[in-house]
């Protein structure tokens, strides 16, 4: 059957290739080299839909962030600085950060202040094999997510130990 203007079909259709190609970037980016984990960065309430990619890609691209996710770190301060070095416009008094996992979720930043957490339920929450960075930029309606992996020892030797 051809969709030819947006009615039932349509909006099932859009929903069903929406879940069929997050799925596949899930498993893309959980399948790098060595990696032990997905790492997702989900950004929302972002000024412009560009802002919102341009940090949630900012942040699981960085490797301080990756390295950070492998080690079970929550060091909020490695994905703000990821954040301040994408590019985006955000003021970080506006910026609430939690981490989550199907072992809980933890906000670890409130609008400028760290939080103090106990150390012990951010190293469960982390130690899932889905870990996913959540910001609540406050500043608009504009929300992305971006999938990547950890950076573990495996992919360093994997990746040191040959030519291309």
């Amino acid at each position: 059957k051809i969709i030819t203007k947006k009615n039932a079909d349509y909006y099932t259709f859009k929903e069903a290739l929406s879940y069929v190609c997050t799925h596949l970037a899930k498993k893309m980016a959980a399948d790098g080299e060595g990696a032990s984990k997905l790492f997702e960065a989900t950004i929302v309430n972002a000024k412009s839909k560009v802002d919102a990619k341009t940090l949630a890609r900012a942040i699981v691209g960085s490797n301080l962030s990756k390295a950070a996710i492998f080690g079970c770190d929550a060091n909020f301060g490695r994905f703000l600085c990821a954040m301040g070095y994408s590019g985006a416009d955000f003021n970080e008094e506006d910026v609430e950060l939690f981490f989550k996992s199907k072992n809980g979720t933890l906000k670890v930043f409130d609008r400028g202040t760290p939080i103090v957490f106990d150390e012990d339920e951010a190293l469960h929450i982390m130690q899932a094999d889905e870990v996913t960075v959540f910001v609540d930029m406050h500043e608009g309606r504009e929300e992305a997510t971006a999938y990547g992996c950890d950076l573990t020892y495996d992919y360093v030797k994997i990746n040191a130990d040959y030519r291309s």
